[in-house]
Order: structure tokens, then sequence, then C-alpha cells
């Protein structure tokens, strides 16, 4: 996966938030993968854990979006 990033002028970085919600999410989906092959010993409980909190971030980040979407100011 591939994610633009834009340089501001205050050496700030910038990410569409599209792709880095894709980003978070994809993250924790490749997570979740690992989790079913047996010979990498991880805990299931933890990764799952993980998964949901990149899940929950990725919500926020969409939802905080469209919140600033829709004002009128």
């Amino acid at each position: 996966m591939s994610v633009t990033v834009v340089a501001t002028p205050e050496d700030g970085l910038l990410v569409p938030a599209g792709q880095l919600t894709a980003l978070l999410r994809g993250l924790g989906a490749e997570w979740l993968r690992w989790g079913t092959d047996p010979q990498l010993g991880l805990d299931q409980a933890t990764l799952q854990a993980l998964a949901r909190i990149l899940t929950d971030l990725a919500d926020q980040v969409d939802a905080e979006c469209i919140g600033l979407a829709s004002r009128t100011d």
C-alpha cells in the first residue's frame, strides 16, 4: 500500500484521511491474519485488541472528517 505524503512549508506532513484510515484498517487486518498462523504463536486476544484499537482510531478520523466537511462556517 502506498500513501501520499505532502510536506507543508512549516516542515509538517499531511496524509489524505482516506489513505490514513485505509492504512490503519489494513494494518489491523494484517495483524489478524498473522494470528491465524499457529507457527507464529501470537496471542489472539492481544491481536484482536490491537486491531480493534486501530479500527476505532480509523472510525474516529472518519467521524472527525465528516464533521469538518459538514461545517457551514
